[in-house]
This record gives C-alpha cells, sequence and structure tokens, in this order.
C-alpha cells in the first residue's frame, strides 16, 4: 500500500459522487419535459458504480474465505442507465401540445417518470459521500503534515 492510495480512493469516490450529482441535476432539470429526441417523455437516469480491484480473482492466502474481497482501488462509474421500470405519471391537460388526442387515455400528458423528493433524497447522499470522502483526503492530508513535523525534530 503506497502513501498515497487512501486520497486515491477517496478522490475515485468523489469523482463518481460528482457525477452522480451531476446526473441528479439533470433529472430535476427534465422533471417536466414530456418531449425528448428518442420520443416521448424524459425517463430518469441513476449510476451504476462498482468498485476498482487490481485483480478480482486474486484471494490473500492468509485471510480465511469470504473475509477477503481482493485489493480495493476505489470506485467507479461503469454505466449511467435510463429507468425504464417505473410508470411515467400521467396528468389531465388537454390543452397540453403533448395530450394523448384519443382512445382512454384521451386528454392526458405522459410526464416523466422523476420524482422530486427521490431526487432530492439521492442529492444528500451524494453530497453527504462526497463529503465523507473529503474528510479522508483532508486526514490523510493531517497525518502526512503531523509525520512531517516528527521527521523535522
Amino acid at each position: 500500500m503506497g502513501l498515497f492510495t487512501s486520497i486515491n480512493i477517496a478522490s475515485s469516490g468523489m469523482a463518481a459522487e460528482r457525477l452522480r450529482a451531476d446526473v441528479i441535476s439533470d433529472n430535476i432539470a427534465n422533471a417536466s419535459t414530456t418531449r425528448t429526441n428518442e420520443g416521448g417523455p424524459f425517463r430518469r437516469s441513476r449510476t451504476v458504480m462498482r468498485p476498482v480491484v487490481d485483480n478480482p480473482y486474486w484471494r490473500s492466502p492468509f485471510l480465511p474465505n469470504g473475509m477477503d474481497n481482493g485489493i480495493g482501488k476505489g470506485v467507479r462509474v461503469v454505466e449511467i442507465q435510463k429507468d425504464y421500470t417505473a410508470e411515467n405519471r400521467l396528468v389531465f391537460d388537454p390543452t397540453h401540445p403533448d395530450a394523448i388526442q384519443t382512445g382512454p387515455r384521451a386528454g392526458y400528458v405522459e410526464m416523466p417518470n422523476v420524482d422530486i423528493v427521490t431526487e432530492m433524497v439521492d442529492m444528500i447522499s451524494a453530497s453527504r459521500a462526497y463529503e465523507a470522502n473529503a474528510s479522508v483526503v483532508e486526514g490523510a492530508k493531517t497525518m502526512f503534515q503531523r509525520a512531517l513535523e516528527i521527521g523535522s525534530r
């Protein structure tokens, strides 16, 4: 384990949480977008993160089975997925240009599947995770500072 390993791991977490916050901001900004280039209303996006490991198949010979998950190197965003599982909201507004014209849902507008409350909870979670990683960087920096003070005596 190198000198800056903890800072590298925390910085990967900070970068991933920043991207997560950007995706959440995009969701909030498009909470009322009823028409996209793909057609239909905006679909909520979410980030998928995975741990970064040197060799996921390597296992320490000194730890019992199940206790060693490999050597951690941080986290990375592997994908930004659209949420196609949640249903779009239907809002009755026959004057809207995107209102359904015929059928049993005539007069309804398909709105995005973005829930502002869920997005705000996710934003708080991303913000706290970012702050926790920043605290790790600050702690490592303080530890290095103290080590230099000890060495200069």
